[in-house]
């Protein structure tokens, strides 16, 4: 347990304070519980250190890192007071339990409440939260029985309390709401917040469960209700025959639950979003329809059926033979449906037909979904102009089938992202008539407008289809990028150690003036030995002995009067000869062209021994001194330069390092025209970035500080590679947020 879990000190301090004193039977779990929680918050603002210390390392920009460490000094400095602060409200929840009514009003208030409070902060606040009701509806549903278990026990242990007024220390609501409270004291922004929740949920709130189990335990030996089973959530309480069976010894029960906090988690910025639209809605004043005497609440299989009838596509945009013709158009799709509605009429009793909040806000949400699409760059405008023909089949589908925004594997939804993630590299210059991709995405389209009547299992059979389709095309793309990325590296690493040897030659040529057998039995012949040992270093480690030879050749041809030196040149020549010929000859040099050769350097290197004179002759020649002594100021004002550049393009290059094989980007031209592709291949050694497009060819290849420089222009734009719906939900829910704001 925590040594500085802070026990004593909670007994001195809130059991003195407190005009209610604790149950004998919980004095047990409140120590334990606290001492626990202690523990697990450790572990959460380890968590939180090593989160922040991350984020400050890959920071951009100085002022971002300096924010995180600046947090991170924040949390560390007050982290021991926010520990006992929490601890200390964790012992006040013992020993005044909250109360409330049953626990169907007790949700409906919770919900109420939320509801009220979304609508009166700012964004900042919303966002924290949204956080927190998500932390809070998971972990009800994931010890939805040892909760209500616990809830039951601790009714009959408390005083005052009954099943009509429960009480539970231990509910997740109260455990959050007393870390908000804990973290108050803490001055940080609304992402390190943020990351403190999500710490928070990972290692306290998502480990309640072995602190309900024990605290059930303790309850079950002390004699309180012994026998309680839990038979899920539509279940009832009942006396079993097996004393001190919990929830958790059921395997069906606990696969029951496994499947519902699955379930939830999927469906959790669903019901974020459901929530904020309902709060627009009270915000509005609009009174729910269902307490309305005058309005006949349409929904469910109802308002299915009514949509039966209506049109794949309004008739001001069915295209006849081409769905592709013209721009995308978005669809009112709530304006088709309150069309439909006038057109059913009144009732008999006289009731107006009208939506039940569920069904509005799902058409909300598809009219929202399909705005991002018809606006998300990300998405290639063909296949933009096609998906967007699909605006009333998937609201046909979302009505009859909720789960299309819950659950990622729908096939609706794993159809449109299937579609948008295939169509992401199509460029305007693309021939869409002769590709098969397109055709493939075309007939998909065509087959729901003229097919689809309710039955989600075509969009199953269509998803299937369209995926087995993509892996033979991409099987065989996949092959030629990959003789493209093979070719490419050879062709760059060939390109590179040419540049290599020819830049090494020139520069030590340029030192002596060498004769012109000299300097063509290098720069014809030997270059090529030069060349190949490159190529082959990595193998063959032959590079520095070419190089070598070029130096001996050099100094051999430097007059030598120290009669050290002159021994030393009679050793060196042979194997330098030799290994000049042997080179040669390895590369295939033409055989008579390599003995005259040889036979002129000869020549060279005897008279070079041989005249003293030669000596004072290249004293007196124009010397390179000069010509470094300007170098140094030239080279400083070049480089100046190039340093304000570095400057300007650095946070471009960490973008451009972010970008991972298989990204797909667009470049926009001078003249207007753009096309997409995907980087293929990062060639470190020549610094290249290799594109190709969808079929696996190549398109461009840039370095690195050019593709810098290109998004600096504003000539080179990322492509976001998440999926269409799951971006789409993202961006929904930041428009929310900020109208809540």
């Amino acid at each position: 347990m925590n040594k500085q879990s802070g026990i004593h000190y909670l007994r001195e301090h809130r059991e003195a304070g407190s005009s209610n004193p604790v149950p004998a039977q919980v004095v047990r779990i409140r120590d334990t519980v606290v001492a626990g929680l202690g523990d697990l918050l450790q572990g959460a603002f380890d968590a939180v250190d090593d989160s922040l210390f991350e984020l400050a390392n890959n920071a951009r920009s100085n002022n971002e890192q300096n924010r995180y460490f600046e947090a991170m000094r924040e949390i560390r400095i007050k982290r021991k007071g926010v520990e006992r602060h929490f601890q200390n409200a964790v012992a006040q929840l013992f020993a005044n339990p909250p109360r409330s009514g049953s626990v169907a009003a007790d949700e409906s208030l919770a919900s109420q409440t939320n509801s009220d409070s979304l609508s009166l902060v700012g964004d900042d606040d919303l966002e924290e939260q949204v956080a927190l009701n998500a932390m809070i509806t998971k972990s009800k549903a994931h010890f939805q029985g040892p909760l209500l278990q616990l809830q039951t026990r601790f009714s009959v242990v408390y005083p005052g309390a009954s099943e009509d007024v429960p009480v539970n220390p231990m509910a997740p609501e109260h455990l959050c709401s007393a870390f908000v409270e804990a973290i108050q004291a803490l001055e940080i922004q609304i992402r390190e917040r943020l990351i403190l929740l999500k710490q928070f949920d990972r290692y306290v709130v998502s480990n309640l469960g072995m602190l309900l189990d024990e605290a059930n335990r303790i309850l079950i030996q002390a004699g309180v209700i012994p026998n309680f089973r839990y038979h899920g959530k539509a279940g009832k309480q009942q006396g079993g025959s097996a004393p001190g069976t919990t929830s958790s010894e059921a395997p069906g029960e606990a696969a029951a639950a496994a499947t519902e906090q699955q379930g939830h988690h999927e469906g959790a910025m669903f019901e974020q979003i459901r929530q904020m639209l309902a709060h627009q809605r009270a915000n509005s004043g609009i009174t729910p329809r269902a307490s309305d005497p005058n309005v006949h609440v349409i929904g469910g299989a109802e308002l299915a059926s009514l949509l039966g009838s209506l049109p794949q596509q309004p008739p001001g945009e069915q295209v006849s033979g081409n769905l592709s013709a013209g721009e995308p158009v978005m669809v009112d799709l709530y304006q088709v449906v309150q069309q439909l509605l006038s057109r059913a009429g009144n009732t008999s009793e006289g009731k107006k037909p009208a939506l039940n909040e569920m069904d509005e806000d799902l058409i909300n949400l598809v009219s929202m979904l399909f705005e991002f699409i018809l606006d998300d760059y990300n998405l290639s405008a063909p296949v933009q102009v096609l998906i967007s023909r699909l605006q009333i089949p998937i609201l046909k589908v979302v009505i009859k089938d909720k789960t299309f925004f819950s659950k990622a594997s729908h096939p609706a939804r794993r159809l449109l992202n299937s579609l948008a993630r295939a169509g992401i590299g199509w460029s305007e210059s693309d021939e869409k008539a002769r590709d098969k991709l397109y055709e493939q995405i075309h007939a998909v389209v065509a087959r729901i407008l003229n097919e689809f009547d309710g039955d989600v299992t075509l969009f199953e059979t269509l998803c299937d289809e369209f995926e087995q389709f993509l892996a033979r095309e991409n099987r065989k793309s996949s092959l030629v990028e990959q003789r493209t990325r093979e070719s490419e590296r050879g062709r760059i690493k060939s390109q590179k150690a040419q540049e290599t040897v020819d830049e090494l030659l020139q520069k030590k040529l340029a030192r002596y003036k060498l004769q012109e057998p000299v300097r063509n039995i290098l720069l014809n012949g030997w270059s090529r030995v030069m060349f190949l040992a490159y190529l082959r270093d990595d193998v063959e480690h032959r590079w520095p002995q070419t190089v070598r030879v070029v130096d001996d050749l050099i100094w051999c041809l430097h007059p030598h009067q120290d009669d050290e030196e002159r021994d030393q040149w009679v050793r060196v020549v042979p194997g330098l000869l030799k290994s000049l010929r042997a080179g040669l000859e390895e590369v295939s040099y033409n055989s008579s062209k390599l003995d005259e050769m040889m036979s002129d350097l000869k020549h060279e290197l005897t008279e070079a021994f041989r005249a003293n004179a030669l000596a004072e002759a290249m004293e007196d020649s124009p010397a390179p001194e000069p010509e470094d002594e300007d170098e140094p100021s030239h080279q400083t004002a070049i480089q100046r330069q190039q340093e304000l550049e570095e400057a300007a393009i650095a946070e471009f290059v960490a973008q451009i390092d972010a970008i991972e094989i298989g990204n797909w980007v667009e470049f926009n031209l001078v003249n207007g025209a753009s096309f997409r592709c995907k980087l293929s291949a990062i060639i470190e050694e020549a610094d290249c970035f290799v594109f190709v497009n969808r079929m696996g060819l190549k398109v461009i290849e840039k370095s690195r500080t050019d593709l810098a420089h290109e998004m600096r222009r504003g000539r080179l734009t990322v492509l976001e590679q998440g999926a269409l719906i799951d971006r789409a939900l993202d961006a929904v829910v930041g428009t929310l947020r900020s109208k809540a704001g």
